[in-house]
């Protein structure tokens, strides 16, 4: 009899990964994408095994992780990740999996440890993955060296973590040595997590991803967030005014001054990094517009910075300014149930009811996210309508849903053509 080598012929998703690849192939561009993309369960299983295990994403930040033993989790669908400071100061990632019989090692968010130690056996293992003790009942001949943790990628710049769960992962460093260079003011190395909020989202993942990507929204639905935040970012708006490029002006010439990095970055459609003047006479995305922490970051001597506005494709936005900084991170729970994560960072100094009030700091965000929480799920109901199609986007307001939809389509189509089975047959 004829017997399969390879099991991907099995694939349960076999039949969906080609009807997926027809779809991109033939959508409109410039137009929403098909409704399965945003509520079929199958999809969304792609979207995992082809974007979130095989894309760089954004973990967290290194200053959650501070010294040795210091380690934080996370789930990337259903992998459970653990990244850990080593005896060596080094950051690593593991899958969260003991090598036993595959119970979670680290249970906690956050936490910090002497030795990584399995709570249903105690196998332990040191904080760079090496099984260290397994118990004698493993036998004389047991070898401890081929029960290791499984690594995860793993990369640091700028105070940013980012993992990548796939054996060949993508080049990253390009952006890498950029985003330090504009973090560099920042010394991220001195910064702490003032405070942390997460939300769930009753909507699709790339929902708020697109959602994130414009401001056509802004004035019918942020009346907090635009009183500091300018609706576009580059001069090359077809939208900005001869204000707004007056304003650009003199605020690169103090960012000049300052040795500070402006300049807007990209790297394809994935990346993208840029410093804008916030509304002329605001520094910071304070409810009043002024600091939310009196201890600058960083070198930082004028609060006046704007905000350096970093985007991580798939799963981060952020906002850096003078005082203070926020970063976003995007987890997807379900087909149309997503995660959203966002860290409010100052100088590790500050003092908390003297120099900051984590009210006052995080009360724009707070209000912006949950507006934002219901467009998302709003336009999620809508979506699962049977009267859904895809619509068009606004080339003038939307332009970046559309980046981030012909990345999300160029990358979900080249990792599906990687993936494309080749059949060997074997005689048995």
């Amino acid at each position: 009899m004829d017997l399969i080598a390879t099991h991907e012929l099995d694939d349960p998703l076999a039949k969906a990964r080609e009807a997926t690849a027809d779809m991109l192939q033939a959508r409109a561009r410039n137009f929403s994408l098909p409704q399965p993309f945003y509520n079929d369960a199958r999809l969304f299983a792609l979207d995992m095994q082809e974007i979130f295990e095989k894309e760089w994403l954004f973990a967290g930040m290194t200053c959650e992780i501070p010294a040795k033993g210091s380690f934080m989790t996370l789930d990337v669908g259903s992998n459970p990740i653990i990244i850990v400071r080593g005896n060596d100061g080094h950051v690593h990632a593991f899958h969260n999996v003991c090598r036993h019989r595959g119970s979670r090692l680290c249970v906690k968010d956050k936490g910090k440890v002497a030795k990584l130690v399995c709570p249903y056996h105690q196998w332990t293992y040191e904080l760079d993955g090496r099984l260290l003790f397994a118990g004698s009942d493993m036998g004389s001949d047991f070898d401890l060296a081929s029960y290791g943790l499984k690594p995860v990628n793993v990369k640091t710049a700028g105070g940013f973590i980012f993992i990548n769960l796939s054996e060949n992962p993508p080049a990253i460093d390009d952006f890498l040595v950029t985003l330090e260079h504009y973090l560099e003011p920042y010394q991220m190395d001195n910064v702490k997590v003032a405070v942390e909020s997460s939300i769930v989202e009753q909507a699709n993942w790339k929902l708020v991803i697109e959602n994130n990507r414009e401001c056509y929204h802004c004035n019918g639905s942020h009346p907090e967030l635009l009183n500091s935040l300018q609706e576009f970012d580059d001069t090359e708006d077809p939208r900005a005014t001869p204000a707004y490029k007056s304003l650009v002006a003199r605020k690169q010439a103090d960012w000049d001054n300052e040795q500070v990095p402006w300049q807007l970055k990209r790297f394809g459609k994935r990346n993208r990094l840029t410093r804008t003047p916030l509304l002329d006479g605001i520094v910071s995305m304070t409810m009043d517009g002024q600091p939310g922490c009196k201890k600058l970051m960083g070198r930082l001597t004028s609060p006046d910075m704007g905000s350096l506005r970093i985007l991580h494709l798939p799963n981060s936005w952020n906002h850096f300014m003078g005082d203070h900084s926020i970063v976003f991170r995007v987890l997807p729970l379900g087909p149309q149930q997503t995660m959203v994560t966002t860290k409010w960072l100052v100088h590790k100094d500050a003092v908390e009811g003297v120099d900051y009030d984590p009210e006052q700091l995080r009360r724009v965000w707070d209000a912006t996210n949950d507006q934002d929480r219901r467009l998302a799920e709003e336009n999620q109901r809508g979506i699962n309508s049977k009267a859904y199609q895809p619509g068009p986007y606004s080339e003038t307001y939307e332009f970046g849903v559309i980046d981030f939809i012909d990345w999300y389509a160029e990358r979900l189509l080249t990792n599906l053509d990687q993936d494309a089975p080749t059949l060997h047959v074997a005689k048995g």
